[in-house]
């Protein structure tokens, strides 16, 4: 997921140097209308291409021989998360909605949004602020995106040895990359308007929150189990998504401009909420653990004696169910 989500940071990286080059057309349209038609013009094209070659599951992945599919498949087996399921059970959208996760999930969509919806709408107003012509701001943007990528990678990376060696560290890796986020913020509101580099650094610090966004979204699949149930609990996170980046923009007042103090605080005040709700998160998930392992210690065969093998794809849900990690957080 990690390694997928990198491609966000590339994009923006390599639509700076697009927009660049598509700057200097001189033709009968303005050069933002060229941008709009040319990058569409090559998502359309490249959604044909994921349309004929990308499989929607493992099972029915063409480039994979029947042994192949097999061990795709069993990859899924020790966490108990489930495949593809086509029968929609309402029960466990019921059961979704009566978990705590469903919300705090939701919230983390919400305020890790709100500043992304506004500084990718303003970011390159805010570079023009310090000093930059408009089509030297859209190059600038190429760092910013590197940084992304950099971060969700060393993020994913890091967290993925950690849990070789039995720790599952996915909400402090959060919280340790919301920390740039914040002093970046925190330098965007409080540096003085003449000092432009530390200006711009912060900007740029702003960049890593991609990061602990994809280990939310981590978080859903690993702590979610049941097909309808996950597939639910995804869309409630996109919802929340969706409502931070609309949220966001109207925080960015035109007479505030380039500064825009209001906007700055919002994303401050998002991301400090964002490090309540993982704690919080944290928190819930490892009691929710100890009472699932308490109660099957208690069962027949305890917990080294459960029979992972009959429950793996039976797609059941978290209730009837713990994972084979110790702590899924």
């Amino acid at each position: 997921m990690g390694l997928w989500y990198t491609a966000n940071g590339f994009g923006i990286a390599l639509g700076g140097l697009l927009g660049f080059g598509i700057g200097h057309i001189r033709g009968a349209l303005a050069s933002w209308k060229y941008e709009f038609l040319i990058i569409g013009a090559l998502c359309c094209i490249w959604g044909i291409v994921m349309y004929i070659f990308l499989p929607d599951s493992p099972i029915t992945a063409k480039g994979l021989s029947m042994r192949e599919r097999r061990i795709a498949v069993e990859r899924l087996r020790e966490n108990q998360t489930g495949v593809e399921n086509k029968h929609f059970k309402w029960y466990q959208v019921r059961e979704l909605f009566m978990d705590i996760k469903l919300y705090l999930f939701f919230l983390l969509g919400v305020v890790g949004n709100v500043p992304n919806g506004g500084i990718s709408n303003f970011g390159t107003i805010i570079i023009k602020g310090f000093g930059f012509s408009t089509l030297v701001t859209t190059l600038m943007q190429i760092p910013y995106g590197l940084i992304i990528a950099i971060s969700i990678l060393s993020c994913v990376f890091l967290n993925d040895y950690m849990s070789r060696k039995g720790r599952q560290t996915r909400c402090w890796f959060i919280l340790l990359y919301l920390c740039p986020n914040i002093a970046g913020a925190f330098g965007l509101r409080f540096l003085a308007a003449d000092n432009k580099a530390g200006r711009l650094v912060s900007y740029y610090l702003t960049g890593p929150y991609n990061a602990a966004f994809v280990m939310i979204l981590s978080m859903t699949t690993a702590n979610t189990a049941g097909h309808s149930k996950k597939v639910v609990q995804n869309a409630c996170l996109f919802l929340g998504y969706c409502t931070g980046n609309i949220i966001g923009p109207f925080f960015y007042k035109t007479e505030q401009a380039p500064e825009y103090p209001l906007g700055i605080w919002s994303m401050i005040v998002s991301h400090l909420i964002e490090v309540v709700l993982v704690l919080v998160l944290r928190f819930h998930l490892a009691r929710e653990n100890k009472r699932r392992d308490k109660i099957q210690s208690q069962m027949e065969g305890g917990l080294e004696g459960r029979d992972l093998d009959a429950t793996a794809f039976s797609d059941m849900t978290g209730e009837y169910i713990a994972s084979a990690d110790d702590e899924l957080c």
